[in-house]
């Protein structure tokens, strides 16, 4: 394990060594951009650095809601509502599901969405879904709560979700995605997956995402009906909870051609690491999604001699298998992304 002394933006200094990064989940580089920095500033001098309060008290922060209407705006759900972690957004909903649902939890759903660890187990998605109707249908309980992630973050498989126009129209089902690793990144826009899941009628579609990562705002957020959200809103759960700081969500309010330019640069730096690599073999990667997995751990390895870091650790057990992984940002310059890929070229060329 590596113990950080210093992180400034891509960079790292460990016992007086600096490395280049290539790891971590701030996939818009949010975490040092200059603007959102500036507006974050602003937000603090409007609001503190915190806010420890309920916010069902007797006075509230507009920028709350402020900026959960605009997350449903920018997402394309009806409303939305944020809390304290990506976590606590995925457990407030299955505190609300658990008494009158009978759970289906789809194979490496993350534990932010589960109810219990025996919830979690790894298998595969694709097979998961070929079945899902079929076993749906054979349950006596009426009332069906499904829980999954909008995407695989680790081995980069594709997930589809035409699966969702098949499941069961007699059962009363609620759909939880946790699209933490989308919002931001993932559609046209950023917007991530609500507004991509076709349904029937009779499935209810709740999405939960960490804001943490592309986003840059320590927080989460539950998106969905109105009704829902408004039960959610007024449970012991959520008037018990620290909210986020209401300076990041100033900053959010603000950001929006801040993410854009984001989004715009991720996706050239994208575009040219898959221009400058040796193999494409080498990785499993997504179309214009910014990690790239690969079997080849000794990769990790490798890089550090050189100075670059990337991500490779066991994942989510710490007993369990090695998941070595290419994570690429907004941050990332070109003189980084082409040393990165040299020295691809000096790993795949090794006699």
């Amino acid at each position: 394990m590596i113990i950080v002394d210093h992180f400034n933006n891509n960079h790292i200094i460990c016992e007086k060594k600096e490395y280049l990064f290539f790891s971590g989940t701030f996939y818009l580089g949010m975490n040092y951009n200059t603007r959102f920095r500036e507006l974050i500033n602003e937000g603090m001098e409007q609001y503190g650095n915190n806010y420890g309060s309920s916010r069902n008290s007797n006075f509230r922060l507009k920028v709350f809601e402020e900026a959960e209407s605009a997350l449903a705006l920018f997402t394309g759900a009806p409303a939305a509502l944020t809390v304290s972690s990506g976590f606590m957004a995925g457990q407030l909903v299955v505190n609300m599901l658990q008494e009158d649902n009978y759970f289906v939890v789809a194979p490496n759903t993350h534990p932010a969405v589960c109810r219990h660890q025996a919830d979690f187990y790894e298998g595969d998605f694709q097979r998961w879904t070929e079945d899902i109707a079929e076993m749906i249908a054979s349950r006596q309980a009426d009332k069906i709560a499904i829980v999954c992630n909008s995407n695989d973050p680790l081995f980069c498989k594709p997930y589809s979700f035409n699966w969702t126009l098949s499941l069961p129209e007699n059962k009363e089902i609620t759909l939880v995605i946790d699209d933490s690793h989308g919002i931001g990144v993932t559609g046209e826009h950023g917007q991530g997956i609500y507004n991509n899941i076709q349904r029937r009628q009779n499935v209810n579609l709740i999405v939960i995402a960490s804001l943490a990562k592309a986003m840059g705002i320590p927080g989460g957020v539950v998106l969905g009906a109105d009704a829902m959200i408004g039960q959610l809103r007024t449970s012991p759960f959520f008037g018990t909870s620290s909210p986020i700081a209401p300076g990041y969500l100033y900053a959010f309010t603000k950001a929006g051609q801040v993410y854009s330019d984001a989004r715009r640069q991720l996706s050239e730096n994208i575009r040219l690491f898959n221009s400058l690599l040796p193999n494409r073999d080498m990785f499993n990667a997504l179309a214009g999604y910014p990690v790239f997995y690969t079997t080849r751990h000794s990769l990790s390895d490798f890089l550090n001699k050189h100075g670059i870091l990337i991500s490779s650790f066991a994942y989510p057990r710490p007993e369990g298998d090695i998941v070595t992984r290419i994570i690429i940002n907004s941050g990332h310059a070109k003189k980084d992304i082409e040393r990165l890929a040299h020295c691809l070229h000096l790993f795949e060329n090794r006699i």
